[in-house]
């Protein structure tokens, strides 16, 4: 969800009261962007997914950056954590929730909002992340990567993001074969709006130069 989407829903909902500003700020901070990439081989579709800390196979994710939208921080992630190069639709494709564990800063159970961006792949370099293993699956396997060591219920989200992904790129092919809702995109000219990105360790992440 977009900035002005968060600040426009807490209008509709009426004055919020002092004593839950610390839990909606918290709640910001919950809001999630992902890029779901593809590429067309030999007339099949494939997804390109990374491996989270704990092992698991993801899409490239992270947080929403002040002044970009969710699309152009998606390509950010994509890169740095797949060093994809390629373009982003702007528009989101669909949303999916990420349930979070209990953690001893928070006493419930916290549901992380993810918007999803449609990324076709035109080619990758080395990650800027470590250790994400950036690999290409097809359709059917990638659902099932997604799926291990996940609840049902997260489970069945994600394969249900790969179906949408695979319906959006079929209807974008059916269009034109090229479709211009696919915008490509140089991340340097929107860099000086965001903040330093750093790696998990703290240290800056190089500035190298990205065409979406």
């Amino acid at each position: 969800m977009a900035a002005a989407d968060c600040r426009n829903a807490r209008a509709r909902r009426g004055t919020v009261p002092l004593s839950r500003l610390w839990h909606l700020r918290g709640q910001q901070s919950c809001e999630k962007v992902a890029a779901v990439c593809f590429r067309m081989r030999a007339g099949n579709l494939e997804f390109l997914l990374v491996r989270t800390r704990a092992g698991r196979w993801t899409f490239p994710k992270g947080n929403p950056e002040p002044g970009l939208t969710t699309a152009q921080a998606a390509a950010l992630e994509a890169f740095e954590e797949a060093g994809v190069h390629g373009r982003m639709e702007e528009i989101s494709f669909t949303t999916y929730v990420r349930p979070r564990r209990q953690t001893a800063t928070h006493s419930a159970a916290i549901e992380l909002r993810v918007t999803a961006h449609l990324c076709e792949v035109w080619w990758l370099d080395p990650p800027q992340e470590s250790g994400r293993d950036p690999t290409w699956f097809s359709m059917a396997s990638a659902k099932r990567r997604l799926m291990e060591k996940r609840s049902p219920g997260y489970a069945s989200q994600l394969a249900r993001v790969i179906n949408r992904a695979a319906t959006r790129v079929r209807q974008l092919r059916n269009r034109s074969g090229v479709s211009e809702t696919l915008r490509v995109m140089d991340v340097e000219a929107f860099r000086g709006k965001m903040r330093p990105r750093t790696t998990a360790r703290g240290y800056p992440l190089s500035s190298t130069y990205l065409r979406f």
